[in-house]
C-alpha cells in the first residue's frame, strides 16, 4: 500500500508501518499489517500510512 493510505478504526491495518492520527490532536503509532487500527483519545479516528516498516 502506498504512503497515503487511510484506515479507520476497527478497520484491518492494510500495511505495516508507522501511521498517524488524522486531525488534532494527533499522534503517530506503529501498526501492523492485519491488526486492527486503534481508537486513539477513546474515539474512532481516520489513520494515515507515512512510512512503510
Amino acid at each position: 500500500m502506498p504512503i497515503g493510505t487511510t484506515a479507520r478504526t476497527g478497520e484491518t491495518c492494510p500495511e505495516s508501518g508507522v501511521w498517524q492520527v488524522v486531525g488534532t490532536p494527533t499522534t503517530t503509532a506503529p501498526i501492523a499489517k492485519g491488526n486492527r487500527m486503534p481508537p486513539y483519545n477513546g474515539k474512532a479516528v481516520t489513520w494515515k500510512l507515512i512510512q512503510l516498516a
